[in-house]
């Protein structure tokens, strides 16, 4: 009498809207689900928006690497699955775009600063050795 329980994977909404759903939406009606600053932030800049899609679009075909210095750009429906390399600074960071970025900006997905790694202190750098001889 052993049943085995099938799990299905959660299929992905964003504000109760399926993936599909939100991929035929326009920007700007995207934008309408989204909280107030990412909101008004797309109904401002709508155009910065959908030239960087439509380029970005014109390279998916050609088979080329997305780069980007935009790190102020917001993640909208029509990019998720793509694999996009945004600039940290010094350097650019391969991101691949998934449904739970959506209305979240570019730049919190590469950052700019790395992580501190200390190593041994060094002569003088504690009081145990601030005194000592160095003959």
């Amino acid at each position: 009498m052993e049943e085995k329980i099938e799990m299905k994977k959660k299929e992905f909404k964003f504000q109760g809207k399926e993936l599909a759903e939100l991929k035929s939406l326009d920007v700007r009606e995207f934008a309408k689900l989204l909280r107030a600053r990412p909101r008004r932030t797309i109904l401002r800049n709508f155009q910065k928006l959908e030239s960087f899609i439509n380029r970005s679009k014109i390279k998916i075909q050609k088979n080329k690497n997305i780069k980007t210095h935009s790190r102020d750009l917001i993640v909208v429906p029509e990019m998720i699955g793509w694999k996009i390399s945004i600039h940290s600074g010094n350097k650019f960071n391969p991101v691949e775009i998934t449904g739970e970025m959506l209305g979240h900006v570019f730049g919190e997905f590469a950052p700019t600063r790395a992580k501190i790694q200390h190593s041994k202190s060094g002569v003088g750098a504690t009081k145990g050795t601030k005194h000592k001889s160095k003959k």
